[in-house]
């Protein structure tokens, strides 16, 4: 059930029958897209939110001390959302999530956030010197979220040497493709670009 190092940061299904399902898939439904169309990053950031506030939800996500674990969700007018588990010191690695907005938020423990004030170019490069100033970070305890847009450059981090973080995660729309990243100092290198059929 732990993620390996080959998944993408939002942790997506991996073969069937390998991830036990929660009841229903349940999270609480945001009542969006029905009639207002698809979700926009305010409506990803109240959902997941409110899904972290489930309690009972999270207490039934299974905790492994060798790595991350998941459960897929119901996310709001047909998003893709996660609830994840995060052992002491693990983290996602630079990425983005292509034209996917989404949101995030922590249901247990403390989760960092790192992440870069540029978009960068869709394609054509493979290295790239980041100006100064460039860099954000953000501690997000339980009860604390985010949303962002597309193109959103960040890596997450259980950054505790002794506590599991739970977190809700949705984007939308699903996840067309993830670009994985490699820093060093202001350089970073585009190493991976993963597609849906990847994670299967």
């Amino acid at each position: 059930m732990s993620q390996s190092s080959s998944l993408p940061p939002h942790v997506p299904a991996p073969s069937p029958g390998a991830v036990p399902e929660l009841p229903a898939t349940r999270g609480p439904s945001a009542g969006v897209g029905a009639s207002s169309g698809a979700p926009t990053a305010a409506d990803l950031l109240d959902f997941v939110r409110r899904t972290a506030a489930d309690r009972a939800l999270v207490a039934s996500l299974p905790l492994d001390p060798e790595g991350r674990t998941w459960v897929r969700l119901d996310g709001p007018g047909g998003s893709e959302a996660w609830l994840i588990g995060w052992p002491p010191g693990t983290g996602t690695g630079w990425h983005d999530h292509a034209e996917s907005v989404g949101a995030f938020a922590t249901a247990a423990g403390t989760l960092t956030e790192h992440a870069l004030a540029v978009r960068l170019p869709a394609r054509g490069w493979r290295t790239l010197e980041l100006a100064e100033g460039v860099d954000r970070s953000r501690r997000l305890p339980a009860g604390e979220g985010r949303a962002f847009g597309r193109h959103h450059v960040h890596e997450v981090l259980n950054e505790s040497a002794d506590t599991h973080a739970v977190s809700v995660h949705a984007y939308y729309p699903p996840l067309p493709l993830i670009r994985r990243f490699s820093r060093t100092g202001a350089v970073l290198r585009l190493e991976q670009v993963e597609r849906p059929e990847d994670w299967q």
